[in-house]
């Protein structure tokens, strides 16, 4: 809020659902500690579900103003959206269909780089984050900043920081100007060993595959991950670096998404536009099938090896990716290859940590395929690119907030920037208020 203007101004950035916590269901049912109807309007910066999952909700309990995001953004939150209420248990309903389709019409798609202007001192923005598809910083004028009276901030929240080099996005923004900083800290004590040698690792994971007529298991996010293994494997395949063999992509979401990503080109770095406009079918190949219906997800395991399937979810926590792990983790020619962040207490992380046997559907399965990491596909930045962009502000910033990671990731991560800048920095926990 702004104590010039005559109204108080509240603004939201972002409404996910709470992911990888004890009483995370929980925490996502309670009534927010806000009255949705008084908020002014809600910036959202990309459209992962711990970013949006809870709009509807918002919708529900009051909500009527804009919404603003870019317009990929909309397209693919409508869709994530639609997802999450497959998860939902009878009585457990977190927003109907009715909530979802009202909250995005209130959506409002916004270019990078333009304002938009809410109340008399309070101008938004949103600035490439290089994270997925559409992704954005938020970067709040408050006042006017360029006037020495001190009364003008900037202020940032990151979203999510993207990991670059990005195989289809461009490089995020730079915002030294920023005043005060509310960044996420997802790798924030890690650092991603394989970002140059990934797409290497994935080509000797196919040719291995091939050479031992094995079963090739990508479990993978919808959106960017899925695009990004499509845009590589046509490659491979185009210029005849691996045997061809057949391709599935086993997840109607990621169908979806896919489908969301052709519709917009120029959100890709400048190299893939150029290669779009010469090979516009990106994510399409000869040998790729897309198995939308559960009868053609069958039809999978009737074609001989060797095949790639990639299938949802990333960590192994649900989706089609288990009945694939059911049946091809006992088999040792076959691979399985995690990419994603494999949060505590998820198959994929008892799978990371070599797990010898594990439990799906109810029974156990022995673990006799070889488990591969490649994590240079993150879509998040490291601790090292995260205190690149805060270094870029080392003139400007007065504080900043670190949020969104596992407690050591947040805390060590906070210190980096105390001990190496020395910025007020701090990890506030859930429920912590502050007047700035």
């Amino acid at each position: 809020g702004s104590g010039q203007s005559t109204k108080m101004l509240r603004i939201l950035v972002d409404c996910g659902m709470f992911q990888g916590c004890d009483d995370c269901d929980l925490r996502t049912h309670q009534f927010f500690s806000f009255k949705a109807a008084e908020l002014d309007a809600v910036f959202v910066t990309h459209a992962h579900i711990d970013h949006i999952g809870r709009l509807p909700k918002l919708y529900r309990e009051g909500f009527r103003g804009p919404i603003y995001s870019t317009a990929p953004t909309r397209d693919l939150a409508a869709i994530m959206l639609e997802d999450a209420m497959s998860f939902f248990h009878h009585g457990d309903e977190l927003f109907s269909d009715d909530d979802l389709r009202q909250t995005i019409a209130l959506f409002r798609p916004t270019g990078y780089g333009e304002d938009v202007p809410i109340g008399e001192d309070i101008r938004g923005k949103f600035l490439e984050s290089g994270h997925i598809l559409g992704s954005a910083f938020v970067r709040f004028a408050v006042g006017d900043p360029s006037t020495s009276s001190g009364h003008g901030r900037v202020i940032v929240f990151t979203g999510d920081v993207g990991n670059d080099p990005s195989i289809l996005l461009p490089r995020r923004a730079s915002i030294p100007e920023a005043n005060i900083l509310v960044i996420e800290s997802a790798y924030g004590n890690k650092r991603h060993k394989h970002t140059h040698d990934r797409t290497l690792m994935l080509e000797r994971a196919i040719e291995d595959a091939a050479a031992r007529k094995g079963t090739l298991m990508l479990p993978v996010f919808a959106t960017e991950r899925t695009q990004e293994f499509l845009f590589e494997i046509n490659e491979m395949f185009q210029f005849k670096r691996v045997p061809e063999m057949p391709v599935f992509v086993d997840s109607p979401l990621a169908i979806k998404a896919t489908a969301i990503f052709t519709r917009y080109p120029t959100y890709y770095r400048n190299e893939v536009q150029e290669l779009h406009r010469k090979h516009p079918h990106l994510f399409e190949f000869k040998n790729l099938k897309f198995t939308d219906s559960v009868e053609s997800s069958k039809h999978i395991n009737n074609v001989p090896p060797p095949k790639v399937i990639l299938a949802g979810s990333g960590m192994s926590t649900g989706g089609r990716i288990l009945h694939h792990e059911e049946r091809y983790l006992p088999d040792p020619n076959s691979i399985l290859v995690l990419t994603a962040y494999q949060a505590a207490g998820s198959l994929g992380r008892r799978l990371l940590d070599h797990a010898p046997e594990v439990n799906i559907h109810g029974s156990s399965v022995p673990v006799r395929a070889e488990v591969r990491v490649i994590d240079g596909y993150s879509a998040h930045a490291d601790e090292e690119e995260l205190f690149a962009f805060v270094d870029e502000m080392r003139d400007n910033l007065e504080h900043a907030f670190v949020v969104q990671g596992e407690p050591a990731s947040a805390l060590g991560f906070q210190q980096v920037i105390r001990d190496r800048l020395g910025v007020p920095a701090m990890a506030p926990v859930y429920g912590e208020r502050f007047e700035l």
